[in-house]
């Protein structure tokens, strides 16, 4: 058991709370478009500092933990890639202009980490009370990737995500953005803005996404504080992820795909462990290192395999995925 002290815990906070402030300030009170070499500049600042803390942690801890920080990173940072592909088609949706984009993907990025950090404590609580919900978890992954390899080549439809359904029928809705504002008055009357609608999609996204997250990163570590901070890496260098990489997720074709694979492949090692646990001991296991060699061989085949693909036929455009066809498939529904 890798043992925190509440020290390390206060200090690993402190510096995601930093790194959040400073996405709140680049986001939210310096709006503007976000350039090409401003995003490759903060993507990189991001994933070295996910690096360096990776390599301070499995220093002091043991590279035990530090492996199992690495897969649940890697694990974490290629959902958020398919997270990034929903908001890009809810900015396209709701054709958020682009200075307000930066605005809208904090508070998204916000909203994430408060959902993970509830699933997160409601998830190890589980996993420690009762060893059956790792094969719960395995199920529900399993279940996932099938559905989502099903619709690897649709796209979520926003228009029927509940929470904003809901906004439409009972808030009344201006039709025009308000300086960033999510409320406005006219003619005398307080009304919501279509950012505000925005921000309820996103948050739906986050929800959902989180359901999905969880159990695939509970996968590779039993260790709260990993997943913690894998998830919170992850998604702090969302914002320029998102300005870095929308103009190249149209060319991921094979991204959901790659996907479905890596989920159904982490729902088989939740459920042999389950397995192990709970029916014999000599039923096989999938250690860490083989997690996370899996994970990342999977990922850059899906990469170069779309890469190629779409360099052979540029009319082809990568989709998010969805759990449902149709009309009736629900935005996220990862």
């Amino acid at each position: 058991m890798l043992e925190v002290s509440a020290l390390g815990w206060t200090v690993t906070i402190g510096v995601i709370v930093a790194l959040l402030a400073l996405d709140l300030t680049l986001g939210v009170l310096r709006p503007h478009v976000v350039g090409f070499r401003e995003a490759a500049a903060w993507s990189v600042f991001y994933i070295a500092v996910a690096i360096a803390f990776g390599i301070v942690f499995g220093s002091i801890v043991g590279w035990d933990f530090g492996t199992q920080y690495f897969a649940g990173y890697i694990v974490e940072k290629s959902l958020s890639v398919d997270n990034l592909f929903v908001f890009v088609i809810i900015m396209s949706t709701f054709a958020v202009p682009p200075r307000y984009q930066q605005e809208v993907l904090t508070f998204g990025i916000i909203i994430a980490l408060i959902l993970r950090v509830i699933f997160i404590v409601l998830g190890a609580a589980l996993l420690n009370a009762f060893s059956f919900m790792f094969l719960i978890f395995g199920l529900i992954l399993l279940y996932t990737a099938v559905q989502l390899f099903r619709h690897r080549d649709e796209d979520p439809d926003v228009g029927e995500n509940g929470l904003v359904k809901a906004a439409r029928r009972f808030l009344p809705i201006s039709d025009e953005y308000v300086d960033g504002k999510m409320t406005t008055r006219i003619d005398g009357k307080r009304m919501f803005t279509p950012l505000f609608l925005v921000l309820l999609a996103i948050g739906g996204t986050d929800l959902l996404f989180a359901l999905d997250s969880i159990p695939a990163v509970f996968g590779v570590t039993e260790e709260a504080y990993i997943v913690f901070v894998a998830n919170a890496f992850a998604l702090l260098g969302l914002r320029a992820l998102f300005f870095l990489v929308k103009g190249l997720l149209d060319r991921l074709v094979y991204l959901s795909t790659g996907l479905s694979i890596i989920l159904a492949f982490i729902g088989v090692k939740l459920i042999l462990h389950w397995a192990h646990k709970d029916i014999n001991e000599s039923v096989p296991e999938v250690s860490t290192p083989v997690s996370l060699g899996v994970i990342l061989g999977i990922l850059v085949i899906t990469t170069v395999l779309s890469l190629m693909k779409s360099r052979k036929d540029p009319s082809l455009k990568a989709h998010a995925g969805s759990l449902r066809a149709g009309s009736d498939h629900q935005h996220a529904d990862k």
